[in-house]
């Protein structure tokens, strides 16, 4: 509406972190333009934002897939997990999606063209994880723990890397895990396997890494070889019930909240 910044004009639309409010006043250097031509400005906030760099700079500076090698990535369906899962075949690889259902695992095949997907609530995940990777894994792109990552970890190969982006199978726990200390176990891997496990924030690699990310990314949207969905719900008092049906997996692709028609 108004710009003293000669980088910023009025009418430019822009991504800002500055919450859900009708006016904020931004130093221009904290926004990002965006080119309503390249995508819609909502990409913004997850194939050609946030999500989509988690997935670019974690895979690629960290995972560092290889031609032919295998990557699963769980939370496959969501913002982060699909474009895992995608740029693992860019680059290759054999993509792997770990999802929450028969439906989420259909879109991953049919819509994300991943190689694979397994249902982590089938009574028999683990014996379908084990046909999927029949060559074991060498990345594991790990946003969930629990369950899931347990049975990641008996099929991984010597020498594989696991970018850690979240864990939200733990998110909501109220009292420490049942059974004994998998610590132990897991390091024992970490050793005999030689595994690399690096934790990261993507802010880390912004200043390294988020121009190489926009220009390749935008090519990959616009030859069709990474795809997107949007699950938007309307109105601001929708948002805590959609951030909590996130958190169980509710969502396919990126929820968004439309505080309004524009």
């Amino acid at each position: 509406m108004e710009s003293r910044s000669s980088e910023r004009g009025v009418g430019d639309r822009v991504l800002a972190y500055s919450g859900w409010q009708t006016y904020a006043v931004q130093d221009a250097r904290a926004t990002r333009r965006l080119d309503p031509e390249a995508a819609p400005v909502s990409a913004a906030l997850g194939v050609l934002g946030m999500p989509g760099f988690t997935a670019y700079a974690g895979l690629l500076e960290l995972g560092r897939p290889k031609a032919g090698e295998t990557v699963v990535v769980a939370a496959a369906a969501g913002p982060v997990g699909s474009a895992v899962g995608q740029i693992a075949r860019v680059k290759g690889a054999r993509a792997v999606g770990i999802a929450g259902g028969a439906e989420k695992c259909r879109i991953l095949i049919e819509e994300y063209g991943f190689d694979a997907a397994v249902d982590h609530r089938s009574a028999t995940f683990e014996d379908d994880l084990k046909a999927a990777t029949p060559d074991g894994i060498d990345v594991y792109f790990e946003n969930v723990g629990g369950p899931v990552a347990a049975a990641v970890t008996r099929r991984l190969n010597k020498f594989a890397r696991i970018p850690v982006c979240g864990l939200v199978a733990n998110y909501n726990a109220t009292s420490a895990p049942e059974g004994p200390d998998q610590l132990p176990a897991f390091m024992s891997k970490v050793l005999t396997l030689s595994l690399t496990v690096r934790g990261f924030i993507q802010d880390e690699f912004v200043p390294t890494h988020q121009d190489d990310f926009l220009r390749e990314m935008t090519a990959w949207i616009a030859d069709g070889s990474v795809r997107y969905r949007e699950d938007i719900v309307d109105g601001l008092e929708s948002a805590p019930e959609a951030f909590r049906g996130m958190l169980v997996g509710r969502n396919v692709g990126k929820l968004l909240v439309r505080v309004a028609q524009d």
